[in-house]
């Protein structure tokens, strides 16, 4: 192509609320445009961009069997009716009517569409495994659309769905999967993580997420120093703690006391009781009270009040805490909410004095590190007083109480793996794959006759990548002060002819040979023709980030040309006669580096 027959509308200034960079990048060297929130066009940069990153993706899912399909982008509403996630899923979910008054969705994702496609066509456990994907334009109607691509309401998305006969066979396909997503993540030389992650509205269990490492990520990661481990903050575990992790200024040692009341006056926070006890939060018990909402109830309505109660000096992990609860439901509820003062005292509920033992008429889950805590003090469900030398194993009630793991790691807080430090890192989400099993097969009825004749609910596994995230993703790792940068994997052009001056006849002539030489052979180029000086378009070459410029300038009299790798802007002199070779052996991409590239996180 020609640049000077090419649409690319750069931008010289930084658009107003951009904030990340690769945001800036992606508007300024003419690859989207915006036109709403979270919405955006993809100009010939970035669609021809977007097409290279599907081309690797679909090569690697072909690779393992997956077959592509492509499903329709509006949902009919009954089939998330019959899954039940219609009315769970929230208001992310656009939900509309045809003429006819017909319901259906814009999919976000697509479960229930490839579940009924299944249920429709599978019959036998001969016919099984099967997975089926496809590369589809997805919304979600995000209450906060921001970062560009990164977090928009229209994106593009692989989605994939495997279905099985058994659930060793979905183990093999989820591992599959899993070598997959990270050569995709290798060969497109990002630094990335997989985590365990939390499921979220999709459900199922065994969530993996791979996170691309970076500082501008929305995502708080918990890794361990020494090993591999790593998780989700939503989803993180820690080693079971057997003491303080620091003294602090009143010592690691439980306080010693005979059970009963104490007066405490004033004394409503873990703060106030530490100093009053002169105690390490650890033996303290702290109440998190929160109200919990269902799709069901009216907007505005009390919900239902939940409290959780975890040690002093740990955090409650309100996702951990809502899935928790959910599991013991039989409605789920959508999220977890402040609780007022007011709503507290409404139910008879002491603001700061709360606690396990004597609490009536309220659903309440306490955290696994407390099953056999000894020597806490805690709430005394009455105003200013507070129980001392409280032993959890010995009261009844707390040993039929419902516990489970619900507090947010912290850094210091020792890996469950290798009982090492755990550190946070910032990470983008680029993919997601889970272990489904029957949760949809079983609501929509779709199921097959195994060997003996018998129906059995088919089990499922679905996988994730987003796509037009990827852009931003490999920009923010990348990228450098002059603009995008691709690396190896996907290139926007293999090269780009830069003439410095297009009125010399020796180097129009030498540039437009060696253009139709490269374009004959199938090379990716872009002849730089347009009459503008030297300087701007190098800046335009450096903004757009193709993989290498070819400059030839007055020293093509003396038969050299120059050669610059964008990465890093690595120059090197070579011969004029030798220009094409050159071209061409920088050109070839290797088809699947996933064994020789070490960028990977996972990598030891």
């Amino acid at each position: 192509m020609r640049f000077s027959q090419m649409f690319i509308p750069t931008l010289k200034e930084i658009p107003k609320d951009a904030v990340l960079a690769s945001h800036q990048l992606l508007l300024r060297a003419g690859y989207i445009q915006q036109v709403g929130s979270g919405i955006y066009n993809f100009l010939p940069l970035g669609k021809k961009m977007l097409d290279s990153i599907r081309a690797l993706i679909k090569e690697e899912m072909d690779s393992i069997g997956a077959q592509e399909v492509l499903m329709g982008f509006v949902t009919p509403a009954e089939l998330w009716q019959e899954s039940g996630r219609y009315g769970q899923y929230g208001k992310e979910l656009l939900r509309l009517k045809d003429r006819k008054d017909n319901e259906f969705v814009l999919g976000p994702t697509h479960e229930e569409m490839v579940t009924h496609i299944a249920r429709s066509f599978i019959k036998s456990y001969k016919q099984l495994p099967l997975h089926l994907y496809q590369i589809h334009t997805k919304f979600r109607d995000e209450a906060r659309p921001r970062f560009g691509l990164m977090r928009a309401r229209e994106f593009v998305m692989k989605d994939g769905y495997s279905f099985h006969s058994s659930y060793e066979d979905l183990d093999r396909e989820f591992a599959q999967v899993e070598q997959a997503y990270r050569r995709i993540c290798e060969r497109l030389g990002l630094a990335y993580k997989v985590v365990e992650a939390d499921s979220g509205a999709i459900g199922g269990s065994g969530s993996k997420e791979f996170m691309v490492l970076a500082n501008c990520g929305e995502d708080t990661l918990v890794v361990c120093k020494s090993c591999e481990y790593g998780a989700n903050l939503e989803a993180a575990k820690r080693k079971p703690r057997q003491s303080p992790k620091d003294e602090g200024k009143y010592g690691a040692q439980a306080p010693k006391a005979a059970f009963g009341e104490f007066f405490t006056p004033g004394v409503s926070s873990i703060e106030s009781l530490c100093e009053f006890f002169k105690i390490h939060p650890f033996f303290t018990i702290k109440a998190v009270v929160k109200k919990a909402v269902r799709e069901s109830q009216a907007e505005g309505s009390r919900g239902d009040i939940v409290v959780f109660f975890v040690r002093g000096d740990d955090e409650c992990e309100e996702t951990k805490a809502l899935n928790v609860l959910n599991a013991i439901t039989d409605e789920p509820y959508l999220a977890l909410e402040n609780a007022s003062t007011e709503l507290l005292e409404s139910m008879g509920l002491k603001a700061g004095f709360i606690g396990p033992i004597g609490l009536e008429g309220v659903r309440y889950i306490l955290d696994e590190g407390l099953r056999d805590a000894r020597g806490m003090i805690t709430g005394a469900n009455k105003q200013d007083y507070h129980l001392i030398g409280v032993d959890v194993s010995e009261f009844r009630e707390l040993q039929e109480a419902h516990y489970a793991d619900i507090i947010k790691v912290q850094e210091g807080d020792l890996c469950p793996h290798c009982a090492k430090e755990l550190c946070y890192a910032k990470g983008i989400e680029v993919g997601h794959i889970f272990k489904l099993g029957e949760k949809y097969s079983r609501q929509m009825e779709a199921r097959f006759l195994d060997h003996t004749g018998r129906a059995q609910n088919l089990i499922m596994g679905c996988y994730g990548i987003g796509v037009t995230r990827l852009l931003p993703a490999i920009l923010e790792q990348k990228s450098d002060e002059f603009g995008c940068v691709w690396g190896e994997g996907v290139r926007i052009f293999d090269v780009v002819i830069i003439l410095s001056n297009i009125k010399d006849s020796e180097q129009m002539a030498y540039a437009t040979h060696l253009y139709e030489e490269l374009m004959a052979r199938g090379i990716d180029v872009l002849l730089d023709d347009r009459d503008e000086r030297f300087g701007f378009k190098m800046k335009d070459f450096e903004l757009i980030g193709a993989y290498q410029a070819l400059i030839i300038g007055k020293a093509l009299g003396e038969g050299k040309v120059e050669l610059i790798k964008r990465e890093g802007l690595q120059k090197r002199v070579i011969d004029a006669n030798d220009a094409l070779d050159s071209v061409l052996e920088s050109s070839s991409v290797p088809k699947n580096n996933a064994h020789t590239n070490t960028r990977s996180a996972n990598a030891k």
